[in-house]
């Protein structure tokens, strides 16, 4: 059934990205349809009776399925139809990967009832520091291009297009500073809950493992850049090398593991 909806979800994303500009409300009735679809279907298959379904695959629908939501709550107060042209196909590829690598069922019958508070922050955590990490790459590209004294330079048509049709850099600047404060925040709750909580949540105290490390590795740096925002004015290129670093440190800890482990190794959860 969720393979169902997976599919159905990015069907959905192929068709808002694939609508002209003009069709507002249509591309926005379609992308609030295509997210409660993409919901539905995330659902169904990470959570069942009494277990619970982790993979790198899951873990990057889940960000897309952020990413939409962030793309249709902020389209709202800024004009953004060309991130519209650049997450949509993202996304629909993202509701497709968890048909194709399903991961692996976790048995959470006998965990404590804070264990899925924990895995849902964290899952969110990772989706919201994605989305800005991705982000802030369109940030440098656009900015590439901004700067580029060739027409080929920075990419060119569809792709180039889409770029230039991004709100200004400092619109940008807003919106990823927003969502790296409320990715912060996710991921402080989630390092708090392992560490507080880890002899309840995984019967075993905590362990410096190579997860727990780049977690907090990836911590560090993102409350380094909120910091030195808020008290140096740091921007631009400081600000996108330490959202980079702290986002590739977060995958390293859980979703590289994970696709080495699935992909690579064809191991499950140990």
């Amino acid at each position: 059934m969720q393979n169902t909806l997976f599919f159905a979800a990015a069907f959905l994303y192929a068709a808002c990205a694939l609508l002209p500009s003009r069709r507002g409300a249509v591309i926005s009735g379609v992308t609030a349809l295509a997210w409660l679809v993409h919901a539905a279907a995330l659902g169904s298959a990470a959570f069942g009776p009494g277990s619970l379904r982790i993979g790198f695959a899951i873990m990057l629908s889940a960000a897309l399925w952020v990413s939409v939501a962030a793309y249709w709550i902020e389209n709202r107060n800024f004009a953004l139809d060309g991130l519209r042209r650049l997450v949509m196909p993202c996304a629909f590829g993202a509701a497709l990967l968890p048909a194709l690598f399903p991961g692996a069922v976790m048995a959470v019958e006998s965990q404590s009832s804070a264990f899925g508070w924990h895995v849902a922050v964290a899952v969110l955590a990772y989706s919201t520091l994605t989305i800005a990490a991705f982000h802030a790459v369109l940030m440098a590209l656009q900015e590439t291009r901004l700067h580029a004294r060739t027409a080929t330079t920075g990419g060119s048509g569809w792709f180039g297009g889409a770029i230039d049709q991004l709100p200004a850099l400092l619109t940008m600047e807003k919106l990823l500073f927003r969502l790296i404060g409320i990715g912060f925040v996710l991921l402080s709750l989630t390092v708090l809950s392992g560490v507080v909580f880890s002899e309840q949540l995984f019967g075993r105290a905590m362990r410096w493992d190579h997860k727990n490390v780049f977690a907090l590795l990836s911590w560090i740096l993102f409350a380094a850049l909120l910091a030195g925002r808020h008290w140096r004015g740091w921007r631009g290129k400081t600000a996108l090398r330490f959202t980079l670093a702290g986002f590739a440190t977060l995958a390293l800890a859980y979703v590289g593991s994970r696709f080495v482990l699935e992909v690579v190794l064809h191991r499950g959860i140990a």
